[in-house]
């Protein structure tokens, strides 16, 4: 008896200590965030003395004709480069994952490629490519540049999700009189659509958050906000910039929200299923 209480002692040791070690972990990394939210209803203009409760910043926020202008940049930009990434990055993932080619391997791994390479080597590579092409720098050049990196990150999460399927669902539907393009449409994408979602999702906010490459490429007229927030932020950090940060974080939640519903909702996605194919 004494042996079995020592172990548990000992189990319930180690369970605490792992506890208090995720809570600590936990805490390391959102107090940053949640000490960004409190002050950004700081009345004070200085962001290290409270002031009392305020709205005024946000107020302000709203009333930056160039602060909106960047966020419809920024809008602008994520939206095409999430639709462009998104199918280039799915048909990349479709043709790695269900065919075999001679240098698959070497596919795979120039897929890795913008993913491993540093931000500000990606950025002046992309500079030089538009500065030899005479390419005017401007949204569509940020736009591309966004996708050029963005593409694997759609891949690798669609290729995770076709990692599942089951493929006795398509030579179900073949055997049942289905072509090509209805199994690909009615068994294949309904299956995958959380993997293309989260994907999507994720090249939306991978170019939201870019500030380097942004940087490199972009032209006049085509400044986005983490670029509006940079010049801002030379200035002096104001609440202003706490409240603009603290939206972005309510719209990260909200996405991520979003995804996980679509995942979790049988009629989006989650459990493989064949749409009627007659």
């Amino acid at each position: 008896m004494s042996d079995l209480g020592h172990q548990n002692d000992l189990a319930f040791g180690r369970g605490f200590t792992v506890r208090i070690i995720t809570i600590g972990g936990l805490f390391f990394l959102y107090i940053p965030i949640i000490i960004l939210i409190i002050f950004s209803f700081n009345a004070s203009r200085f962001s290290s003395q409270w002031g009392g409760f305020s709205l005024k910043w946000y107020v302000t926020m709203i009333q930056d004709g160039a602060l909106w202008s960047a966020i419809r940049n920024t809008l602008i930009i994520a939206i095409s480069n999430a639709v462009l990434s998104t199918i280039l990055g799915t048909l990349a993932a479709l043709a790695l994952s269900r065919h075999r080619y001679r240098f698959s391997g070497l596919y795979h791994k120039v897929l890795h490629m913008p993913i491993i390479i540093p931000d500000i080597v990606q950025a002046v590579s992309l500079l030089m490519l538009f500065v030899f092409f005479n390419f005017t720098l401007g949204l569509v050049s940020v736009i591309l540049a966004h996708a050029s990196f963005s593409i694997s990150f759609v891949a690798l999460v669609v290729m995770a999700r076709l990692a599942g399927f089951d493929n006795r669902l398509e030579e179900a539907a073949m055997d049942l009189g289905a072509n090509r393009w209805q199994v690909f449409q009615k068994v294949i994408l309904p299956n995958i659509f959380p993997g293309i979602l989260a994907g999507a999702l994720l090249a939306f906010t991978l170019s939201i958050d870019d500030f380097v490459i942004t940087f490199f490429t972009t032209g006049v007229g085509s400044t986005t906000l983490p670029l509006k927030i940079y010049s801002m932020i030379k200035f002096g950090i104001t609440p202003e910039i706490n409240a603009i940060s603290t939206l972005l974080v309510v719209f990260s939640i909200a996405a991520v929200s979003a995804i996980h519903f679509f995942e979790k909702n049988p009629k989006t996605g989650g459990k493989a299923h064949v749409k009627n194919i007659t």
